[in-house]
């Protein structure tokens, strides 16, 4: 972080060997909707699609996490065709009940599952969070029955530490975490 201000200074967008990630901006609205507007990539979310007016506050918010803290929700793009966006992910500060914590976000088109994206993007944020940022903790929230998620979550090294009773009649969401010791160990690589 630069002497004069709490935001950090990061270098964007950010590459991987596949994927551009870049901070998400207004012009986004339209690939955002259609991808939290898609019935399949809400299988696991019981309040539904979101509506243009959720997506568009979302993005909203997102953006001037942005401008507040210095980083955010990326536009997951592909390295060799930047205009294409594949999804949205990274890492945004957020409250799980009382626990406070750096939350882990992923949501891809349905066209880019089961490419390793989400895993590529996963550990670019992990890093972001652990080495730049020097947080001590990452937490994702996600949905018991989301598999594909609670993989890409656990190959991350992510564990399940508790649960969250936040949506009201539906199964708790399980609470994934990773600290920054197990992250920088070596042993959490065997």
């Amino acid at each position: 972080m630069s002497a004069s201000t709490s935001v950090p200074i990061i270098q964007h967008p950010l590459q991987t060997h596949r994927l551009l990630l870049r901070p998400v901006q207004a012009d986004d609205l339209k690939v955002a909707q259609a991808i939290h507007g898609d019935p399949q990539t809400n299988r696991y979310n019981p309040k539904g699609t979101a509506s243009l007016e959720t997506t568009s506050s979302n993005l909203f918010n997102w953006i001037e996490h942005w401008k507040t803290r210095g980083f955010g929700y990326w536009a997951v793009c592909d390295k060799e065709h930047p205009e294409k966006v594949l999804g949205f992910g990274g890492l945004q500060d957020g409250l799980f009940g009382s626990r406070t914590g750096l939350n882990l976000y992923f949501r891809f088109a349905p066209d880019a599952w089961g490419k390793g994206y989400a895993s590529e993007m996963v550990e670019a944020a992990l890093h972001l969070a652990f080495r730049t940022l020097e947080r001590n903790e990452v937490i994702g929230l996600v949905r018991p029955d989301n598999l594909p998620s609670r993989r890409t979550l656990e190959r991350a090294r992510m564990i399940v530490d508790g649960e969250l009773d936040d949506v009201p009649g539906q199964p708790h969401s399980l609470l994934y975490s990773l600290s920054a010791e197990r992250y920088l160990s070596p042993e959490s690589f065997m």
